[in-house]
């Protein structure tokens, strides 16, 4: 089956592939920049993104003299923001390690930050043309029905099985083209509710669609319930100025800069919860006022109901006890710091209801 399924796919792929910005690029670092951005994201998310990346950024040397709020900035929208700070990490080890290219070297390149054996896969297959399989959530899809494989698909044993199975199908010295097609064929064809069977090259060899076990597969191990939490945030104002915080660099948005604010514990009520987290974060005491507004945000693993409000501080001089630093920032200047989506979407609030009252 091996040939057939192979040669059936690559034809496929070659005439019907998308034209994306990363196709068809010999660059490792733009195929590089471009499988971190599409991990977990959808593709035409991803095409602005790596646009102004790579206008920004267009070399690892630029990359490894930029400052980390800028890599911030440009990454902001796309989430998992480690995954930018571990780029500029690499590439300062690239810069001094390297001479500023990505190691032709498998082992090298999967032990560098951020670059798993995923991604390291990808670009050694891509851009150096070695033979080495990539195995994402297309791939899981396409080869479960294909086989099928019936165990669930988002175990590590699972994981490692399809690894080898796609290792094993691909053919030598057409790694990229092998890899590529088969993650385009479950974008596109393999789809994860109402599969394109009809217009799939590869249909007359799939167990799944022979046995009528499409919707059936992959099986997939039952993921426990997401947690919902309640939070606040503090606006303090200071002569047109509000104070931003820039969370540590280690945990969930590390290095982004938030309007401070915390969770809301069992029996607080909100003006509690943001009076406690306010004092141990900055060390005052402060009184909340008018609401700004609700906002809602889902995470990978937890959703978030945030409720903003104006404050006033009515004792104290603000520290960063727990942040790594703070900042008064003028109200028009707040698109300039790197945000995750909530704190965003205050900050574009404070521009517009400044406009309205201007």
């Amino acid at each position: 089956m091996k040939e057939e399924f192979t040669s059936l796919l690559i034809k496929w792929y070659e005439q019907n592939a998308r034209r994306l910005p990363w196709r068809g690029l010999s660059d490792p670092y733009a195929i590089w920049v471009s499988e971190i951005m599409l991990q977990q994201t959808r593709v035409d998310t991803v095409i602005p993104y790596f646009l102004r990346w790579m206008e920004r950024f267009p070399t690892i040397s630029a990359l490894d003299t930029a400052r980390e709020e800028d890599v911030l900035r440009i990454w902001e929208g796309l989430g998992y923001y480690s995954r930018a700070r571990s780029m500029h990490k690499t590439a300062h080890l690239l810069v001094n390690e390297h001479g500023g290219q990505l190691p032709r070297d498998f082992t090298i390149l999967k032990s560098l930050p951020g670059i798993g054996p995923y991604t390291a896969a990808a670009i050694a297959s891509i851009a150096f043309g070695y033979d080495h399989a990539v195995v994402d959530g297309n791939v899981k899809r396409v080869l479960a029905r294909l086989l099928p494989y019936t165990k669930a698909v988002n175990t590590p044993a699972a994981e490692k099985d399809l690894r080898e199975i796609a290792q094993n199908l691909l053919p030598s010295g057409n790694a990229g083209d092998y890899n590529q097609a088969l993650m385009e064929l479950g974008a596109l064809i393999c789809l994860p509710r109402s599969p394109k069977c009809v217009d799939c090259p590869v249909s007359a060899l799939c167990a799944a669609l022979r046995e009528g076990r499409q919707a059936e597969l992959p099986v997939m191990k039952e993921k426990s319930a997401i947690p919902h939490i309640t939070v606040t945030a503090g606006i303090l104002h200071d002569n047109g100025k509000v104070l931003i915080a820039r969370r540590p660099e280690n945990g969930l948005l590390g290095g982004m800069w938030e309007f401070p604010g915390g969770k809301v514990e069992p029996g607080e009520s909100h003006e509690q919860a943001l009076a406690r987290e306010l004092e141990e974060e900055l060390g005052i005491v402060t009184t909340a006022g008018d609401l700004l507004g609700k906002y809602n945000h889902a995470y990978t693993h937890f959703r978030v109901t945030l409720f903003a409000y104006h404050t006033r501080i009515t004792a104290g001089e603000p520290n960063p006890l727990q942040a790594s630093e703070t900042r008064w920032v003028e109200i028009n200047q707040l698109g300039a710091f790197p945000m995750g989506k909530i704190d965003r979407m205050i900050s574009r609030d404070l521009v517009k209801a400044g406009e309205t009252n201007g």
